[in-house]
């Protein structure tokens, strides 16, 4: 496998400050919560949180008394998330780890991907391996939740851009539709005080709930029904996200 952008440790400190704002960070509690509610977890349960970044939502389950495991492709984004658990005195536990690639002996109770972390590899044959390696990594009968941007909630807030200050930045972003809703291409310009620009774009494979349902299902899930926020609302036009829950 060629190298992909999302491996890239200069984006990541670059565009982690601009992507992961503030109100990211607020919600992290409230989005902890509502997983521990969902997978009706203990204290004690364990939980991987496939593709954890900085640690937003890591750490607060930890706080939550979960036993934790982050595994992420980026070494600076986990070390942050350590640096994050020191400063709350959580336990946690990190890996860095290709999320194609990556096998695990200990079985959880509860894996999450969470904030749209799913879509971004070059082919739907990768996205199937990362579900089926997040199947074997649960115990029988656990729970999956998965956050992502579908095809229904990308139409239905799609906005060719927004322009706005952030971080030191002035920010552009341009948004376009690859095919027939197949892809939505994110252009993201930041420009600094000096007008020096960095600029990036990538793309998010869109499917919609109820295939990605069916896909989940074939990955190694005997259950798969989508919701339109955590609070278990209907996926319908007033769906806030797609949410997937999903039990092995």
């Amino acid at each position: 496998m060629h190298k992909e952008w999302f491996e890239s440790e200069s984006f990541w400190e670059q565009y982690a400050p601009i992507m992961f704002d503030e109100n990211r960070w607020k919600e992290a509690p409230t989005v902890a919560s509502y997983v521990k509610q969902i997978a009706k977890l203990n204290d004690g349960d364990t939980v991987l949180d496939a593709g954890c970044g900085l640690g937003r939502i890591s750490v607060e389950l930890a706080s939550l008394n979960l036993d934790v495991t982050g595994v992420d492709i980026i070494q600076s984004e986990l070390d942050a998330a350590k640096d994050s658990a020191e400063a709350e005195g959580v336990p946690l536990k990190l890996i860095n780890a290709d999320l194609r690639k990556f096998k695990s002996s200990k079985k959880f109770d509860c894996a999450i991907n969470l904030y749209t972390s799913f879509g971004y590899c070059d082919t739907e044959e990768e996205d199937f391996v990362i579900l089926k390696n997040i199947a074997k990594s649960l115990k029988k009968g656990g729970t999956f939740i998965l956050e992502c941007t579908s095809r229904e909630t990308a139409i239905m807030y799609f906005t060719p851009g927004e322009t706005f200050e952030r971080a030191g930045f002035t920010v552009v972003t341009e948004f376009s539709v690859q095919g027939a809703w197949q892809g939505l291409v994110s252009k993201w310009t930041l420009i600094d005080k000096d007008g020096k620009k960095i600029v990036h774009q990538f793309v998010q494979r869109l499917y919609s709930a109820a295939e990605l349902c069916k896909i989940i299902k074939k990955a190694g899930f005997s259950k798969a029904e989508a919701y339109g926020d955590f609070d278990f609302s209907p996926y319908d036009q007033n769906a806030r996200t797609m949410i997937i829950v999903a039990i092995k």
